[in-house]
């Protein structure tokens, strides 16, 4: 199965990255793709609150939602949005940072919500309180596809281990991780989080990312680190995204997850212990 990892720099416009994805999913179905990766918040990227309240709509009537899940259906793919900024009906007004898997009739195959929200302080000039628009999700995932069952995470969310290895207690051979990750962070963190997650859980990681300067109507334009990353279940980076938009393929075998676990079965060695 080969996958392809899409790397987007999106702006604040959903619309206007609506065609932008559209017209990498083509590319990408021309180069062999069976299954498709977007980046976290793949509609919207924007600091700005009253940007996101003027531009996310709810679920039904999201048009990024409905052009991709066409758009695969006529491509005839497995497509993972990454994640997309929501509305709900929640009564604090907070958003939702939603992932969806995509069958290739264009069905929801399966919803996934972050969990783990980005509240960090990196430096003085750098601040994010992402639980202050987004609500938190509460249940993990994993989905059976054709080519393997896929885990759900997003961006933050590599960061709690916990959480991926329950997704492969689960079944997960495959561990997709979307991402709009800081370039302070991404520098010091990305690779090596990713790969430590492949090792200790003997899945592929599949982490395509948003990068660059992020246009933004309002508010001040973001940065992120790139580098979409795909990571064998030995650990190996099979393919890396580099900093500019564009697409990365990698061929899977889930053999190859077959021969970690057999190598080194930790996944198999998980003892209950009382605390400290």
């Amino acid at each position: 199965m080969r996958a392809a990892l899409i790397q987007l720099t999106s702006s604040d416009l959903p619309d206007e990255n609506i065609g932008l994805v559209r017209e990498s999913m083509r590319e990408a179905v021309a180069g062999g793709a069976d299954l498709i990766l977007t980046p976290e918040v793949t509609n919207c990227l924007s600091p700005s609150r009253v940007r996101q309240n003027e531009v996310l709509k709810e679920e039904a009537d999201d048009p990024t939602l409905a052009a991709l899940r066409q758009e695969a259906a006529s491509l005839g793919i497995w497509l993972l949005i990454g994640s997309l900024g929501l509305k709900t009906s929640d009564a604090d007004g907070r958003f939702a940072n939603r992932s969806f898997l995509i069958g290739p009739g264009g069905a929801i195959a399966a919803r996934y919500d972050k969990i783990h929200m980005f509240d960090v302080e990196i430096s003085e000039t750098e601040t994010f309180r992402e639980s202050d628009g987004y609500r938190p999700g509460t249940r993990a995932v994993v989905a059976p596809t054709p080519f393997g069952t896929m885990g759900l995470a997003i961006c933050y969310d590599l960061r709690f281990p916990h959480l991926f290895r329950a997704l492969a207690h689960a079944g997960a051979e495959i561990l997709t991780v979307p991402a709009a990750f800081s370039p302070v962070t991404g520098a010091a963190h990305w690779e090596p989080l990713l790969r430590a997650r492949a090792i200790e859980n003997g899945c592929y990681v599949l982490a395509p990312a948003q990068c660059g300067l992020h246009p933004a109507a309002e508010g001040r334009p973001r940065r992120t680190h790139g580098h979409s990353l795909a990571v064998s279940p030995w650990g190996e980076v099979l393919a890396d995204g580099g900093e500019a938009p564009g697409i990365v393929y990698v061929d899977l075998d889930r053999e190859e997850v077959v021969r970690a676990r057999a190598r080194v079965p930790s996944i198999f060695h998980d003892r209950d212990f009382e605390g400290p």
